[in-house]
């Protein structure tokens, strides 16, 4: 394994060297003091197994396509943002925006997730252990986010064909978003991607509640001018 030490480095020059030895042939890097810094490992390109040693700053992560990356810490804003492919594990929680407009890969954060989780999330998955704040899955185009714990207010606000699942408590829903019961097989889902990724949740498996969009926003119409207007 690789090991690159932040210390007193610009990010810039960390990114380089990241980039530098995926190219010169590196699958697994260790990146060592990492102090929150922001901007770290982002726009990586290639398959890579990263693992930042202790806590990122804003946008760890963002724009990859490809590379498996661990936070042995918590994030903060913006992580895994417009991701591609590949997958983010956090082990603490992250602030705001997190996983927002990814298009496909794997998010999962251990703790807590603030603001605005996954929103415009065009694919790929979002897993949360614990709680999450106001307007995640805000217009959710494609895709899965998963929320072991608790929903902050306007949850699934505007959503088109996400799919959100929540175990705990919703503090509102948003706009156009309805409640169903989760399927035979949706339920067999849960189970598998808890089994693999967060399995000390898989006794909660049964409170979970499935949230899709109601459509009605997806055509305007007259007869539904005031649901329109809170949307807008």
């Amino acid at each position: 394994m690789a090991e690159i030490i932040c210390d007193d480095r610009a990010t810039r020059e960390i990114n380089a060297e990241i980039k530098r030895r995926i190219a010169q042939g590196e699958t697994e890097l260790l990146i060592k003091t990492p102090n929150a810094r922001h901007n770290l490992g982002v726009a990586i390109l290639q398959p890579a197994h990263i693992t930042f040693d202790g806590s990122v700053g804003y946008y760890c992560a963002g724009m990859i396509d490809g590379p498996t990356v661990e936070i042995k810490g918590s994030a903060g804003w913006g992580l895994a943002e417009s991701m591609m492919d590949g997958s983010v594990i956090v082990e603490g929680s992250a602030g705001n925006g997190a996983a927002a407009s990814i298009r496909g890969g794997t998010v999962v954060i251990h703790g807590d997730a603030a603001a605005r989780l996954g929103v415009s999330m065009k694919g790929g998955l979002i897993l949360v252990g614990g709680n999450c704040g106001y307007m995640a899955g805000f217009m959710g185009q494609k895709g899965t986010l998963i929320v072991c714990g608790n929903a902050g207010e306007a949850f699934a606000d505007s959503m088109y064909e996400a799919v959100c699942f929540v175990g705990g408590k919703i503090v509102e829903l948003g706009n156009d978003a309805v409640i169903e019961k989760p399927t035979a097989d949706e339920l067999t889902f849960l189970e598998s991607t808890l089994s693999r990724y967060l399995p000390q949740k898989i006794d909660d498996i049964q409170n979970f509640k499935k949230i899709i969009s109601g459509r009605k926003l997806w055509n305007f119409d007259k007869k539904e001018r005031a649901v329109w207007r809170e949307a807008l």
